[in-house]
């Protein structure tokens, strides 16, 4: 039998943890769920694949909902909605076609991160020694010039 204190660990909490994930749920607000330290959660990760396996594909989940509404952003869309007002004293409920133009900040952040080559920024810093030569070192517990 290990020493220690045992382990709130259930199997259950496999299943609740990938939901929180899948919601959006940070390590941290997964430990205040299972009223744990977040130190625990690391732990359960590493003795506990499957608990491991089940936060990775719920924050995947997560993750790739967040991509699809940057690339909606950056590209722009549209959807359907009802537009509701008080004519007369009586509401009037009109459906409408709402559009949102692309987002420039979101097609930079996009573009910035999938094709770096091309959109990152770099800053390329180039040094020169006297009259635009090779920098000279001098090792200053040596006698002699590099």
């Amino acid at each position: 039998m290990p020493a220690g204190r045992p382990t709130k660990f259930k199997a259950e909490f496999i299943k609740q943890a990938q939901k929180l994930c899948t919601l959006g749920a940070t390590d941290i607000e997964i430990a205040d769920f299972f009223g744990v330290d977040v130190r625990t959660i690391h732990r359960w990760k590493a003795s506990h694949d499957k608990f491991c396996h089940a936060l990775k594909a719920g924050k995947e989940i997560a993750d790739d909902r967040v991509e699809r509404s940057l690339f909606a952003r950056a590209n722009g869309y549209e959807h359907d909605e009802v537009d509701i007002r008080v004519v007369d004293h009586t509401i009037v409920q009109t459906p409408i076609r709402k559009y949102y133009p692309p987002d420039t900040t979101a097609a930079i952040f996009w573009l910035k991160n999938r094709k770096p080559k091309e959109w990152r920024e770099t800053k390329a810093v180039e040094l020169t020694g006297a009259e635009g030569g090779p920098v000279r070192i001098v090792a200053s517990n040596l006698d002699e010039k590099l």
